[in-house]
């Protein structure tokens, strides 16, 4: 059967939110999704792992009670079953509303299944065929399946199935030291699993400033987290215990025996099953599909938005992503990717928030800057909640006072990055922060004092 709609959208992640502004200005919007609504996030993403890190939290905290003078028993168990029951009411909750917000929406009808162009005007979605003059990819991403030796003959975990575990590993091997490894290899640490870390370069974290790399170091190994390094030759193989991985470290065992394996190296865009090449598209090297800076593809009527067009990967960058697209085909094109400032964080405990140029980046630009840093140890607020563990570091042209960017790993420091943000949204000079007053005792109070005290970042 075939259906004439204002607008398609194919894929019911964050940015398939444009759907919102469309239907309001009275156009009809279908909607396409092989799944469940809500998309990576909601799902499989920010909103079930960051419940499981709020368990791994209480868990940690109940066995440190002792240290804030709150007696307990030493002996803390995790139930991972009811860490996941919890888990999942909460990703019910969530879906459950993005389906009622969808099917209340007038002039918007849900298809279900598997979107491909037979043209680029058209899409197929089982035996039904959505014509339209206005294509959105929201596609999204899934973990990736890195081709190494072994994988075939070995179960592995990803992000997403690890996440239906109701048995705690003995001896979790997380293959992959960045953003969603690390949370997982704390979460499990503190639900009672012993966990190692694998990375194939020198640092976690290696595009990050160096003291932030030796920071989430630090906190990782204070909980007995182990980490390898220059593993160069990884592979895979059954053993005794469960799996074997063969690491080829310079350093250490040349293989880490364990019951479980996460891979977690990254994320694939979903974009291979669309039929590309029948609307006039294709992927680059990295499946991405290549948009300009108002998300539009080389093809008149289709964008692309989420984390299938490679211009950021965050559920945040995602809701963005739809509000630009709205802008542009709604009120004629007011806005555009580069005028968002980027800004992310990795939830670890403490969590680490990043706004802006890192010192790397600064560094690299070749002009004089002023650097303020401010350790977490220095902080009343820190330290009355015992969290005192990293630091905050802000960056600023030298020549015209522009804030370039800041970084705060430690507690709440996902939250208070938000202050630096707003400023520098605002176009406004690091004296304007130096200046402000915050509430005391807090975390975000130090900002302040981190821009009164910057001095030249030396070569």
């Amino acid at each position: 059967m075939e259906h004439v709609f204002d607008a398609v959208i194919v894929g019911a992640g964050q940015a398939a939110s444009l759907a919102g502004p469309l239907t309001k200005a009275g156009w009809t919007v279908a909607l396409v999704e092989k799944r469940w609504l809500g998309g990576t996030c909601v799902n499989v993403g920010c909103t079930p792992t960051k419940a499981m890190v709020a368990s791994a939290k209480a868990a940690y905290t109940a066995a440190h009670a002792g240290e804030f003078g709150v007696l307990g028993g030493a002996d803390v168990r995790v139930d991972l079953k009811k860490v996941k029951a919890r888990k999942d009411a909460i990703v019910l909750n969530f879906r459950s509303k993005n389906e009622a917000a969808f099917a209340s929406m007038k002039g918007c009808t849900l298809f279900h299944g598997i979107g491909r162009f037979e043209a680029p005007d058209r899409l197929r979605v089982g035996d039904d065929v959505l014509s339209s003059k206005h294509f959105f990819l929201n596609v999204g991403a899934r973990p990736r399946i890195p081709k190494m030796p072994g994988i075939d003959d070995v179960a592995f975990l990803t992000s997403t199935t690890i996440l239906d575990l109701e048995v705690l590993p003995e001896h979790l091997i997380v293959v992959g030291g960045s953003y969603v490894g690390l949370e997982f290899a704390q979460m499990f640490r503190r639900f009672g699993s012993k966990v190692t870390v694998v990375e194939k370069g020198a640092t976690l974290l290696g595009h990050e400033d160096n003291d932030v790399c030796g920071g989430i170091t630090e906190i990782l190994e204070a909980e007995d987290i182990a980490l390898r390094f220059h593993a160069e030759c990884l592979a895979l193989a059954r053993g005794p215990s469960g799996v074997v991985v063969h690491v080829g470290c310079k350093d250490g065992s040349p293989e880490i025996h364990g019951s479980h394996v996460l891979l977690a190296v990254g994320r694939d865009p979903n974009t291979d099953d669309l039929g590309l090449e029948l609307a006039g598209l294709s992927a680059n090297s990295q499946g991405f599909v290549e948009v300009d800076d108002q998300l539009r593809t080389p093809i008149e009527g289709i964008w692309a938005l989420g984390d299938c067009n490679g211009r950021g990967g965050f559920t945040h960058t995602s809701y963005n992503d739809a509000d630009i697209v709205a802008a542009d085909v709604l009120d004629g094109g007011s806005r555009r990717a580069t005028d968002r400032i980027p800004i992310h964080a990795l939830y670890t405990d403490p969590p680490l928030a990043q706004v802006g140029m890192n010192e790397r980046q600064v560094r690299e630009r070749g002009r004089p800057a002023l650097m303020g840093i401010r350790q977490m140890s220095t902080i009343g607020r820190a330290i009355e909640k015992g969290e005192t563990h990293g630091f905050m570091k802000v960056l600023v042209d030298a020549e015209t006072q522009e804030i370039l960017g800041g970084t705060i790993l430690g507690v709440g420091g996902d939250e208070a990055i938000h202050c630096i943000a707003t400023a520098m949204y605002a176009r406004q000079p690091a004296s304007l922060l130096a200046r402000s007053v915050h509430i005391h005792p807090t975390v975000a109070e130090l900002i302040p004092t981190v821009f009164q005290d910057l001095q030249p970042l030396v070569p």
